[in-house]
């Protein structure tokens, strides 16, 4: 093996390279300038490479770089080689050079080959960009989704804010209204001259307290704490029967347009709660007309239709399911709303009016019924281009017939019923307590459920009617009900609240068969409810469905 390679490297006999080129200096030259700038082209190739790869160390396929290196290195060298044999005929080492260029290059290609398919794998810039632009927009939709939770758990937190506030006014509007109720009809015991300017005052008095009964309903609606009365309706029935009312309130100076989707499906809502919150709408898009109005070119659309919300519309809006809703649209040419407006616009007490001009409880109203309903609402406007709400409610699964309405007169008791009123507000329970008997009715009372139970253990007694407050420390309104009930089946019950808390209420929908009056309450309201409840015969939808 060593004489091979002594007579591999004997160079002794062997001629320079530049004898066959006649030692001419322009072909001399020619070939040193050119193998020495491939050298050297050759040498940087893998200094860059070795650079790039220690500095990239998350790449999967670097050793492919060094071999590329090495390969790359050894080919420098050959043309290095080339060089010195045409001066000095060391064939043998540049043979051997060569050699291991050869054996570079194969072992490049044996591991080249088999990454070809990872490597064509990779994403290229163009499929990176993409992915960049995909990535940033679902980073867009991620921040919209959390603005969204954000905006609902603030919502959440003023809902159950307003709701308690609601429940107190109530009762205190209750028992301001209650006693307006009796000096009214004390008045006549009164001087016609006093008469005359106390019932001036009582009506005086009598309206604020309406006012304020508008405003805590409207809370209530807001936070989701209105007990509502489903039924199935048809939309386009409940708008076409408003349509002239809608006329009236916006004028003549603006246009009203209505457009009824065709073949609409049902939908389950309450219809007064729907009615008040489609009214909303219409004075809210008035009230933004109020130029347009003044040049006559007001245009005012209420538009419904079928919809069906897709995965990726339920995607980009949390809180509304995929599924079937029949769609409200309320349109106008007004002044628009910019994107800060539009985020605060269903806040209660929130407005853009004049101090005096409104209350900022419309939207808000529209919110909390809408959501209660299980729909959502979503605002479309921009400055100066007019505005669009629209309101998606639930398809109806089942259509239900329409209740009818009690055209019973309002009248008294007959003079043997005994009502038993249960309420912790003492004053409520004095109202209460008072206008029964003056409707001709026998009267027990108790502060509280205990209270009650514990009277009827003292002095056992027949009673036709339960009427109860909901929320009572201790033992609430509908747990009262059920323990009464199971002493005498037959027994008829009415609840009272401010707001239910869910005790008869099942995601803000009565419960069946449930009678509920909600406060402020009225004698009128009292003496109509309570004789439909007494004169339905024992075992009628809805008398006393409070059996749990």
């Amino acid at each position: 093996m060593w004489a091979f390679f002594e007579r591999l490297l004997d160079s002794s006999t062997l001629s320079p390279h530049g004898i066959c080129l006649l030692w001419e200096p322009e072909l001399i030259w020619l070939h040193v300038l050119s193998d020495a700038v491939i050298a050297l082209s050759y040498f940087s190739i893998p200094v860059a490479l070795s650079i790039f790869v220690s500095k990239r160390r998350d790449l999967d396929f670097g050793f492919i770089f060094w071999a590329f290196a090495l390969f790359i290195t050894a080919c420098g060298f050959t043309h290095v080689l080339s060089i010195v044999t045409l001066w000095v005929p060391v064939y043998g080492i540049e043979g051997l050079i060569k050699a291991l260029t050869a054996l570079a290059s194969i072992v490049t290609a044996v591991i080249l080959w088999p990454l070809v398919p990872k490597l064509l794998a990779l994403p290229s810039p163009a499929q990176l960009r993409l992915a960049e632009a995909a990535l940033a927009q679902e980073g867009r939709h991620r921040r919209e989704a959390e603005d969204m939770l954000r905006h609902a758990q603030k919502m959440e937190a003023i809902g159950q804010l307003t709701g308690g506030v609601a429940h107190d006014f109530n009762n205190l509007l209750t028992i301001i209204s209650g006693n307006i109720e009796i000096a009214q009809r004390s008045l006549n015991f009164w001087s016609e001259a006093s008469r005359d300017r106390m019932t001036r005052a009582i009506a005086n008095a009598a309206s604020g307290a309406q006012r304020a009964t508008t405003l805590t309903q409207r809370l209530l609606a807001f936070a989701r704490r209105q007990p509502l009365d489903p039924r199935s309706i048809n939309v386009n029935q409940l708008i076409g029967g408003m349509s002239e009312f809608f006329r009236r309130t916006v004028g003549e100076n603006i246009d009203l347009k209505i457009v009824d989707g065709a073949g609409l499906w049902q939908v389950e809502v309450d219809p007064s709660q729907m009615e008040a919150a489609i009214l909303n709408l219409v004075v809210n898009a008035k009230d933004a007309m109020s130029d347009a109005v003044t040049d006559g070119k007001g245009k005012l659309t209420i538009e419904t239709g079928s919809a069906f919300i897709d995965e990726s519309y339920s995607l980009h809006n949390a809180d509304i399911a995929v599924g079937h809703y029949v769609q409200i649209s309320v349109s106008d040419t007004g002044t628009g709303m910019s994107r800060e407006v539009q985020a605060k616009a269903f806040d209660p007490f929130f407005t853009t009016k004049e101090p005096g001009q409104g209350t900022g409880l419309g939207l808000s109203q529209v919110y909390g019924f809408v959501k209660q309903s299980g729909g959502h609402v979503k605002i479309y406007s921009e400055p100066g281009e007019g505005t669009t709400i629209k309101i998606y409610l639930p398809r109806a699964d089942v259509v239900s017939s329409a209740v009818k309405e009690s055209e019973q007169p309002v009248v008294g008791g007959l003079g043997s019923e005994t009502i038993l009123v249960v309420e912790d507000e003492a004053d409520v329970r004095a109202y209460l307590v008072e206008t029964l008997r003056d409707l001709n009715y026998r009267v027990r009372e108790a502060a509280e459920g205990a209270a009650a139970l514990a009277l009827l253990e003292a002095e056992p007694f027949r009673i036709d009617l339960l009427l109860t407050d909901i929320v009572m420390p201790g033992m609430n309104g509908r747990q009262l009900a059920d323990a009464l009930n199971r002493r005498q089946p037959e027994l008829k019950v009415l609840f009272i609240t401010g707001y239910s808390r869910n005790a008869v209420v099942h995601q803000g929908r009565l419960d069946a068969g449930v009678s509920l009056l909600q406060k402020p309450l009225t004698q009128a309201m009292l003496a109509a409810k309570i004789r439909e409840l007494l004169d339905k015969p024992i075992g009628a939808s809805g008398q006393a469905a409070v059996r749990s």
